[in-house]
């Protein structure tokens, strides 16, 4: 769950700090801080297994660069031709979206 050039995301940065902070206190409070970052970040990936939302924006992001690089390579294509392939691209990202309705959880 790293970001760009290996960077920790801003909540597995702060769940390391909160396990450094208790593996070197073993205090009670920053157990309970640990704790509560721990769950937010299990809340927040339940909720993207369940909604798929990171799937769907990937595919947002397919289809939107997929009609710009044909446009990169087409700059005179007929407005015909531009919907036909925003269709096929929309129609792409509809198909992908459907099929995660039949992809399990976990």
């Amino acid at each position: 769950m790293s970001g760009a050039a290996g960077e920790m995301k801003s909540d597995e940065f702060f769940q390391q700090v909160a396990l450094l902070r208790w593996l070197n206190s073993e205090s009670d409070e920053d157990r309970s801080i640990l704790a509560a970052l721990t769950g937010v970040r299990v809340g927040q990936q339940l909720l993207n297994r369940i909604t798929n939302q990171d799937k769907v924006d990937a595919f947002k992001r397919d289809c939107i660069l997929s009609t710009v690089e044909f446009l990169r390579k087409n700059p005179k294509a007929s407005q015909e031709r531009i919907n036909c392939e925003v269709e096929k691209n929309v129609a792409l990202f509809a198909a992908r979206v459907a099929a995660l309705e039949k992809t399990p959880l976990f």
